[in-house]
């Protein structure tokens, strides 16, 4: 019986020491074994637990999420939340950016499996005297894919407010804060009041909505994202660093531009809706009350469609803390509306433009003012 025992203790210690090592890194997570390490890779590996664990507005005290990949192209339009951008490429010009307590925990992430950006980065920063290095070698595709909270920088904001893009900015700060200054074409919807507030997000639930608050330190933004989301929205970002940052880039908000009155009873001003929509567009809501066929054909880039036969049951949803400005092709449908709206519309800000306008399928127009 002994014998037979050391005979199959014998068999079993073969059979394992024949076995490949799988693993010759060393992988922190609950689920490690799904990693496969490759020739280059970093020696200590986490996985999306480890990482939500370590995500966190404000950012976990003690961690450092460095985000490897170029930022135009990738970081600035989706990245981790807290995440600081130190492309691979350009390490040893941003080196200042890593904390100066060598023991702080660097986590490195960049665009998936196939990435060795961050790679690269956590074997630059252990030749600098880091001892406390992980990368994320699932990137960000698996943190996109799981649903996680994504964000977007500064860059990113600008570029769409520069060019009139399909989204929402929102501002869920208080409104006795958001009054004081807020990031261009932004609207305030206060997370305190967010479920007062539902008919203000748009009816598509594809548009991109990015929250803002007020810097690093708050959670308004992360809670109102979390609440549009389980509304349905599916494209729900976040802009951590918020106004404060903001300020900092671009200066205090300035005023916004003011709407003259046009000639007409009701209308405004060419040059004054001009100036307004090229400088602060966010301070008005265009609305083109053309037929949808007439819509798409070509409009004024960042309007919305409000046919006018469709206008009187769908007053409700026009705001009543800024302007709202009807635009159609001669002044006709849009003097219609601005009567409908005065009559019906209770506290809307209702005027029109009085001018034959050309629309062009780009978004771009010419607009005559009528005499």
């Amino acid at each position: 019986m002994k014998t037979r025992r050391l005979a199959l203790c014998v068999a079993v210690l073969a059979s394992l020491a024949a076995a490949p090592m799988v693993y010759p890194v060393q992988a922190l997570a609950a689920d490690a074994a799904v990693i496969q390490p490759k020739d280059g890779w970093y020696k200590t590996l986490v996985d999306f637990d480890f990482m939500r664990q370590n995500v966190s507005i404000p950012p976990k005290k003690g961690v450092v999420i460095i985000d490897s990949r170029p930022a135009a192209r990738q970081y600035d339009p989706g990245h981790i939340p807290g995440a600081i951008n130190i492309p691979d490429s350009q390490f040893d010009k941003q080196v200042a950016n890593l904390p100066a307590d060598k023991s702080t925990l660097l986590l490195f992430y960049c665009g998936g499996y196939e990435c060795m950006l961050s790679h690269n980065s956590a074997f630059k920063a252990e030749k600098l005297g880091y001892t406390n290095i992980k990368v994320y070698p699932a990137g960000s595709p698996e943190w996109k894919a799981k649903g996680a909270q994504v964000s977007v920088s500064a860059a990113h904001v600008r570029k769409l407010i520069d060019e009139k893009a399909n989204s929402m900015l929102i501002d869920a700060r208080p409104k006795r804060v958001a009054d004081k200054g807020m990031i261009p074409t932004a609207v305030n919807i206060s997370d305190s009041e967010f479920d007062k507030n539902v008919d203000k997000l748009p009816a598509d639930k594809a548009t991109p909505l990015i929250y803002y608050c007020g810097g690093m330190e708050c959670v308004l933004s992360d809670n109102s994202a979390e609440k549009a989301r389980k509304l349905g929205y599916t494209n729900v970002l976040t802009y951590p660093p918020g106004y404060p940052e903001w300020e900092k880039l671009h200066g205090a908000a300035a005023s916004a531009p003011t709407l003259v009155a046009g000639k007409e009873k009701g209308s405004v001003s060419v040059a004054s809706f001009e100036k307004t929509w090229k400088e602060n567009p966010g301070s008005v809501m265009l609305v083109d009350v053309r037929d949808p066929k007439e819509f798409a054909a070509g409009t004024i880039k960042g309007a919305v469609n409000i046919p006018m036969n469709d206008l009187e049951k769908k007053i409700a949803t026009l705001p009543t803390d800024k302007p709202v400005v009807f635009v159609c092709g001669t002044g006709a449908r849009s003097g219609e509306a601005f009567d409908t709206v005065k009559l019906l519309g209770g506290k809307v800000q209702a005027s029109f433009i009085d001018a034959d306008i050309k629309f062009n399928a780009d978004g771009s127009y010419s607009m005559v003012e009528k005499k």
